[in-house]
């Protein structure tokens, strides 16, 4: 029997998407998009002995729901496909549309119940991917969002989702539907102008397909230029933050070397290791004005979500926000390795141990208190020493200071007080976890 034509692209894309896959999980909605994926996955995994496994999310936001699952369940019965469905609770976060918020948790429901060792297959393709391009059009997106979507990602937990009809047209679909006989669900959550995706899907697209021959290859063609600039742009990014980089911070002085948009892009790129928000470009000239300020006590600080932007002398700190530390009341030192968190305690050069009737304890945030360290001129602040020894000054009450009744006796990894030091006593470290 002869193939079709879309199962030739179709498992000639798969190929090259392909890397060492244990198997493959179509996301199963029932609509023609995913229906025709599943069958088009069935004869390419029977191909190539992989196995196939199919998950329908429902979200519970259509009285359709259950005879859509019933649907997705009769159908992998009939192909005689692996079939699970999950249900997930959608709650209302603010700012945050119902679209973006169901995305969200059939993703994180796909990716918790495909098997280990698959990759997801969705079945979005290129009417969809002018559907993306355009709403960020829209959204005033730079090169990498109007590159829409890719057909090949990592979700956060590693695994890889597969888009492998991204250069598909509707069309191709449905006559590849027709032509198998495919049965498939209708949502009428589809016909909804309301939404801006199903607006541009039933009135813009059609009527710009009617007007201009070839506007969907035109634009895909487009897209896929727009993703090649966009790699291209990358390389460079990552060549620009390797030498900016020390360690996990960034070089002030490497990164206002650059020019300004080699810097931008080197500063999203740092950021994008870090969270997954992206900076505007008024936060990006917010925080390089003050990079670029000559003031002498400058102390730069500039929030996104999840965390914050610092200076330490020359370098640019990822800060997230901590829980205030407790103070700690040691008692008992008969076991001295197994210390309460987050500091140990072992024999050695260090403090003399405490004497009988002294009080231990370990705090945090007493930076005005003095200390005299051994081997240096004189007495100070903690707040000073910890300076000193180069301590951002956001961590400094952080830092575990051991008191015998109420003298500091030693910062903990950073020195002893000079009245304190033996050298057969004990040292008091910060714990390590595993």
């Amino acid at each position: 029997m002869q193939q079709h034509s879309l199962y030739k692209h179709f498992a000639t894309t798969m190929s090259g998407l392909l890397k060492s896959e244990q198997g493959l999980c179509v996301a199963l909605s029932g609509g023609v998009d995913s229906v025709v994926l599943l069958h088009l996955c069935r004869q390419f995994c029977h191909q190539q002995r992989l196995p196939l496994q199919a998950i329908y999310v429902n979200h519970g936001l259509s009285k359709n729901a259950l005879q859509w699952q019933a649907f997705c369940q009769q159908l992998c019965d009939q192909m005689q496909i692996d079939f699970q469905a999950i249900c997930v609770t959608i709650e209302h976060k603010p700012r945050t549309s119902l679209e973006a918020q169901a995305r969200e948790a059939r993703y994180q429901a796909l990716d918790s119940h495909a098997h280990p060792g698959f990759s997801l297959l969705l079945g979005q393709h290129g009417d969809d991917q002018i559907e993306t391009f355009l709403l960020r059009l829209k959204r005033g997106s730079g090169l990498a969002g109007l590159g829409a979507m890719k057909a090949s990602r990592k979700l956060k937990s590693g695994r890889r989702c597969l888009r492998p009809l991204l250069t598909v047209g509707r069309e191709q679909i449905e006559a590849y539907r027709d032509e198998y006989n495919l049965r498939h669900i209708e949502d009428e959550s589809n016909q909804n102008d309301r939404f801006d995706r199903n607006f541009l899907r039933n009135q813009v697209i059609p009527l710009l397909k009617s007007r201009f021959s070839g506007f969907v290859p035109s634009v895909l063609r487009t897209i896929s230029i727009l993703q090649a600039q966009q790699a291209l742009i990358d390389e460079f990014t990552a060549e620009d933050l390797a030498v900016c980089q020390q360690g996990k911070e960034l070089s002030i002085e490497r990164l206002l070397g650059l020019s300004e948009s080699r810097r931008d892009n080197v500063l999203r790129a740092w950021l994008a290791e870090k969270t997954h928000y992206s900076p505007s470009q008024k936060q990006l000239a917010d925080l390089i004005c003050q990079l670029q300020s000559n003031r002498a006590d400058k102390q730069i600080k500039v929030s996104f979500s999840g965390g914050q932007i610092r200076q330490f002398q020359d370098l640019l700190y990822w800060v997230i926000p901590q829980p205030i530390l407790e103070n700690i009341t040691v008692t008992d030192f008969s076991a001295l390795n197994t210390m309460t968190k987050p500091v140990a305690v072992i024999s050695g050069k260090g403090c003399r141990l405490p004497l009988p009737h002294e009080h231990v304890t370990i705090r945090f945030n007493c930076l005005n208190d003095k200390i005299r360290p051994l081997h240096k001129p004189g007495s100070n602040t903690i707040k000073h020493w910890l300076k000193d020894a180069g301590i951002p000054s956001w961590a400094r009450d952080r830092i575990p200071v051991v008191y015998y009744d109420d003298k500091p006796v030693q910062i903990v990894g950073i020195t002893v007080d000079a009245d304190f030091s033996a050298d057969c006593g004990i040292n008091w470290v910060v714990e390590v976890n595993d």
